[in-house]
C-alpha cells in the first residue's frame, strides 16, 4: 500500500492548485481561514450523510431487538458524524483534483473558504468522537465497524484506489454500503443476513449511479488524471457493465420481500424501480452520440438516486410506521 501511496499527489499541493485556480483567494496549508459554519458542513457531504443516515436507521429497525429510543438516537447521530468524517478527510486529500474539476471546484477547501489543515483537524476530531460515541452509548462492535468504514473511505478508497484502478468506486462503495451493518450492529452487537442483504443493495448500486456520472464527466476525470472506468475502458465498455450491474441489482433488491423482512409495498416499489433502473441502463448503453447520451447518463444518475431513497424509506416506512403486509416467505 505505501508503494501505491509514493505514487499518489500529495495532499499539501492542494494549496498551491487552489491559488493558481482561485488567485484572488489564494490560501496556504498553514493560514487560518475565514470560513463560515456552511462551508464547515459542506464539507462532510450533506447528502451522502443523509443517504448513511437512512439505511443505517433501516439496518437498526428491519432486524430482530430493540433499543432505546435515546441510545438509538445517539448512535444514528454518530454514525452520521462518522460518515461527515470520512467525507471531509476525504475533501481534504482529494482538495488537488477538486480544484481541476468543473464539478467540485468550489468545494471549501479548492475554493479558498477552508484551509487544508483545518480540514484535516477537524476530519479527524470528528472521527475519533464520533466512534469514542458509538462505543460508549452503543456498543464496541458498531464502533469498531465505523472506525473501519471511516478507515475505508478516507484510506483505502480515497488515498489507494480512487487514484490507481478503474475499480474505485466498485470497492470503494462497501464503505458506503457498511451503514446498514452498522445500524443492526447497535441492536444486536453483530450482523447478519438482513443487513448484509442491505449491504449487497447499496454495493450494486454504486457502479451504475456512479458511472452513470462518469460518462457525463469524461473530460473533467480525465483532465484530473482519475482513472474513472470510461476513461480507461472506454464509454461503450462502461455503457455495457451500467447494464449489467443494473440486470443484477434489480432482483437482488427484491430479497428483502422474498426473506419476509420487505413488505407488499417494498415489493412492488423494488419491482417497478428496479425495472425503472434496467430500462434506463438500456437506454445508456443505446444511445451513444452527441447531447441525447449526456441527457440518457445524468437521467439514470439521477433515477439512480432517487430509486436507492426509495427502497430504504419504503422498508423505514414499513418497520417504523407499521405499514409492514408481509407476504410469503420464500427465503
Amino acid at each position: 500500500m505505501s508503494a501505491a501511496f509514493d505514487r499518489l499527489p500529495s495532499p499539501s499541493g492542494a494549496a498551491s492548485i487552489a491559488n493558481q485556480a482561485f488567485p484572488d483567494q489564494a490560501l496556504t496549508t498553514s493560514a487560518i481561514s475565514n470560513g463560515e459554519a456552511r462551508d464547515f458542513f459542506a464539507l462532510l457531504k450533506p447528502r451522502v450523510m443523509f443517504l448513511v443516515v437512512l439505511t443505517a436507521l433501516v439496518g437498526l429497525l428491519a432486524v430482530p431487538g430493540q433499543v432505546h429510543p435515546v441510545i438509538a438516537g445517539a448512535s444514528i447521530l454518530a454514525i452520521a458524524v462518522g460518515a461527515g468524517a470520512s467525507g471531509c478527510l476525504n475533501m481534504w486529500w482529494d482538495a488537488d483534483i477538486d480544484a481541476i474539476m468543473t464539478r467540485t471546484a468550489r468545494r471549501p477547501i479548492p475554493g479558498g473558504r477552508i484551509a487544508p489543515d483545518e480540514a484535516l483537524t477537524f476530519g479527524i476530531v470528528l472521527s475519533v468522537g464520533s466512534v469514542a460515541v458509538l462505543g460508549l452509548v452503543a456498543n464496541w462492535v458498531a464502533a469498531a465497524m465505523l472506525a473501519f468504514t471511516i478507515f475505508f473511505y478516507a484510506v483505502i478508497y480515497s488515498m489507494w484506489l480512487k487514484r490507481w484502478t478503474p475499480q474505485n468506486i466498485v470497492i470503494g462503495g462497501l464503505a458506503g454500503a457498511f451503514p446498514p451493518m452498522i445500524g443492526e450492529a447497535v441492536v444486536t452487537g453483530d450482523f447478519g443476513i438482513r443487513s448484509i442483504v442491505l449491504c449487497g443493495i447499496i454495493f450494486l448500486w454504486t457502479p451504475p449511479h456512479f458511472w452513470a456520472l462518469a460518462v457525463v464527466k469524461f473530460g473533467d476525470y480525465a483532465k484530473a488524471g482519475v482513472p474513472m472506468m470510461p476513461n480507461v475502458a472506454g464509454p461503450a465498455s462502461t455503457r455495457r457493465q451500467i447494464l449489467a450491474y443494473s440486470i443484477v441489482l434489480a432482483p437482488f433488491s427484491m430479497l428483502p420481500a422474498l426473506m419476509g423482512f420487505g413488505g407488499l409495498i417494498y415489493a412492488v416499489v423494488a419491482a417497478v424501480s428496479g425495472f425503472g433502473m434496467v430500462a434506463l441502463s438500456w437506454r445508456v448503453l443505446r444511445v451513444t452520440e452527441g447531447e441525447p447520451a449526456m441527457k440518457a447518463a445524468q437521467a439514470l444518475f439521477a433515477f439512480s438516486i432517487l430509486y436507492l431513497f426509495l427502497l430504504f424509506t419504503v422498508l423505514l416506512a414499513e418497520h417504523g410506521l407499521g405499514l409492514m403486509m408481509p407476504l410469503p416467505k420464500v427465503l
